[in-house]
């Protein structure tokens, strides 16, 4: 028989148009919740809806607003919080780590520049990689200072050198004109990856409120 496909689902949770995910492999019948936030209890049903056994709690980064359904969905699901070392989690994922999910295998990226612990999540079968508030479609994470912006380029670029440009980008919020993309596209549209360089990105920052008018974006 032919393989079960994965599951995965993209779910709107509220707050600022927060997108958080469940991936799982149905064969194992194991899944994760990715940032949970608001609607953790929806996480849980949609999980059992699919025969998951939810295995940990995962954030990709400590902001409150991807944090704020920890307790509970920890609650509903007996599952460890899993994050970035810098948060002290019961699972710790630093930079490199791999986590299973029956035959699936998501690795952590360090990833700062909007929060000093953010992680992305790449799952390599599938090519399914979770950007949290590092890459959105059409723009990046807000910085708070030059040297942040800085950091937070040096992360893009590893990011695009390693992946695949047919690797599917999943952001932490809908913020762009659709709610998921490819590296190969973002590379090719993002206004902030188009000069591949440094003194761009921190231009483009720069004049990101009136551009960011000017394309129509939120």
């Amino acid at each position: 028989p032919p393989p079960t496909p994965p599951a995965f689902e993209q779910i709107r949770c509220g707050g600022d148009r927060n997108f958080g995910y469940l991936p799982g492999d149905r064969d194992a019948s194991a899944g994760v919740l990715v940032d949970p936030s608001y609607s953790p209890d929806v996480f849980v049903e949609r999980a059992r809806a699919q025969s998951l056994t939810i295995t940990h709690v995962i954030n990709t980064h400590s902001h409150p607003d991807h944090t704020n359904g920890n307790d509970r969905a920890i609650e509903l699901t007996g599952a460890p919080l899993t994050a970035h070392p810098g948060v002290h989690p019961a699972v710790p994922l630093a930079d490199g780590a791999t986590l299973t999910i029956g035959e699936l295998r998501l690795t952590a990226y360090h990833v700062p520049g909007h929060c000093d612990d953010h992680i992305a999540l790449y799952e390599s079968v599938h090519k399914l990689l979770l950007t949290g508030d590092l890459l959105f479609v059409g723009k990046v994470g807000g910085t708070q200072s030059d040297e942040d912006a800085r950091i937070e380029w040096r992360s893009l670029e590893r990011l695009l050198a390693i992946l695949p440009d047919d690797a599917t980008v999943w952001p932490g919020h809908d913020y762009g004109a659709r709610p998921s993309s490819t590296i190969g596209l973002e590379k090719r549209t993002n206004p902030f990856l188009l000069g591949a360089a440094e003194p761009h990105f921190l231009r483009t920052k720069a004049e990101w409120p009136v551009l960011k008018q000017r394309l129509g974006l939120k």
